[in-house]
């Protein structure tokens, strides 16, 4: 399992398939997994309370999944610290498993749902 965070708004607009702005400007889609999900979306979307976590299957993502390292601020690959699952195209919503409500705490930062950390 791997994990995509995104907005209610994008996933309401998905269709067939999930293309967030990083697959123009990057080449993939970003994805976490369950130990690092609350890095990026801390870092990234602080407070945030529009945000879903989609539960997704590599298996069925039909393009390739690599994992590589993570990005420090000011654009420093961080080769040392977690290793991040990219998807090298559209993200099918079919490849979706599960959508999780993601809100934030109430000092802004994210932690895994229970609903995932319980199993």
């Amino acid at each position: 399992m791997i994990l995509h965070i995104c907005t209610r708004s994008d996933w309401t607009a998905a269709g067939e398939a999930l293309t967030p702005p990083s697959l123009a400007s990057e080449g993939f889609v970003h994805c976490s997994d369950p130990g690092t999900v609350a890095l990026p979306a801390t870092r990234l979307y602080a407070g945030r309370e529009d945000l879903l976590l989609l539960e997704v299957d590599p298996s069925l993502v039909g393009v390739p999944v690599r994992w590589e390292p993570g990005v420090r601020a000011g654009g420093v690959v961080e080769t040392s610290g977690p290793w991040f699952p990219h998807v090298y195209g559209p993200l099918p919503v079919a490849a979706v498993v599960a959508v999780h409500e993601f809100p934030p705490d109430p000092d802004g930062s994210f932690h895994l749902p229970a609903s995932l950390a319980e199993r």
